[in-house]
């Protein structure tokens, strides 16, 4: 009897914890892990994009450990089997879950719809509900310093772009790096190849061949492996890294970093979550926020130019300067950007025109 009668005390506790909104529950439930998914678009050792991620994952986890449990799905196409691989994930118990690529952005609002207790983040896009949230990186910003030591850096006058997908995002790279460029060199160009994939190391590797084939002797990339940059050393020219640092790829070509810093946002969105008040923002942040950079540039850059992209960078934090700032022109001799305007958020996240200096039009416009 004895027995029975402490179950039942404890069991009337239990309940009359859980009627009162009291601490005991809550606190075991808050005991367990955080359970948290990634959807990655390439293979976590490519060197750039989703290497990035990862990195950032890794943070989170170092940061909250005991905290969190991730679960990682790499190399998933965008398209139908995106929508398959978020709700397998929201199925298996990830309260959050984080789609890292611009194609997984209808794939991530329709899986959603599913799990309305759940939260998921899209990074790059430009569609969000009551449960999908935003996340997306200026990398305009560092694309921008770039384009400053490849304008110090060029003796052909001649820049090299190898881009993935004719979407603002990448557009608006093209044109920062052309724009930091001729910054330093008004009659400086700028050729694009597009490759029409994230992550192919053949195909960038083909596209950077032509460009240098063309003239080009400082290359770009808004891909995601390192093969730009292995083929500029291969051949004798500049490039730079991005999304991360590869300057150990190919440390001879490597002229500085474009990077992605992404571990002190899955944090923030994993502590919002444990403390009750999940985070519910759409955010577009930069080097102001420390999302980006531009690091490990090589001491053959002259000093001059490394004192001209240290005062850019401290006025871009500072707020003082703007990569799209006018007098801005487009590639067709029109005025784009009037002096004195600075292109609205809205604006940089839809341009689909060049500016002057790059060569050719944006595909399908």
């Amino acid at each position: 009897m004895k027995k029975i009668w402490r179950a039942l005390t404890a069991a009337t506790a239990a309940v009359a914890f859980t009627l009162g909104g009291t601490t005991l529950w809550g606190t075991a439930i808050a005991q367990q892990p955080l359970r948290i998914g990634f959807v990655y678009v390439g293979p976590i050792g490519d060197g750039g994009w989703t290497f990035a991620h990862d990195i950032g994952r890794r943070a989170m986890e170092a940061k909250l450990k005991g905290k969190v449990q991730t679960t990682y799905v790499e190399s998933v196409p965008e398209g139908a089997d995106a929508e398959r691989v978020v709700r397998d994930l929201a199925a298996k118990g990830h309260q959050i879950v984080f789609t890292t690529s611009f194609g997984y952005m209808d794939q991530t609002l329709k899986a959603a719809k599913s799990f309305p207790k759940n939260f998921f983040y899209h990074a790059t896009g430009f569609k969000s509900s009551s449960n999908v949230f935003i996340y997306n990186c200026r990398m305009y910003e560092p694309a921008y310093l770039a384009g400053i030591v490849a304008g110090h850096m060029s003796k052909r006058g001649t820049l090299g772009f190898v881009a993935s997908f004719p979407i603002p995002e990448v557009v608006r790279n093209i044109n920062a790096y052309t724009l930091g460029a001729r910054s330093v060199n008004p009659k400086i160009t700028t050729k694009v190849v597009w490759v029409s994939s994230w992550y192919d190391p053949a195909k960038e590797r083909q596209a950077a061949e032509t460009l240098i084939g063309q003239g080009a002797d400082v290359l770009l990339q808004n891909t995601d492996s390192s093969a730009v940059l292995q083929t500029a050393q291969d051949k004798g020219v500049y490039a730079f890294g991005w999304d991360s640092d590869m300057t150990a790829y190919a440390p001879k070509a490597h002229l500085g970093s474009a990077i992605e810093v992404w571990g002190p946002y899955y944090t923030l969105v994993a502590e919002s979550y444990l403390a009750g008040k999940p985070f519910k923002e759409n955010i577009w942040w930069g080097m102001k926020e420390g999302m980006n950079d531009f690091v490990s540039v090589n001491p053959i850059v002259p000093p001059a130019a490394q004192k001209q992209v240290a005062a850019k960078k401290a006025e871009i934090v500072a707020g003082k300067f703007h990569p799209f700032s006018g007098p801005i022109k487009g590639n067709d001799g029109t005025t784009r950007v009037p002096a004195g305007k600075t292109l609205s958020d809205k604006e940089v996240d839809s341009i689909n025109w060049y500016v002057e200096g790059v060569e050719g039009k944006v595909p399908g416009k």
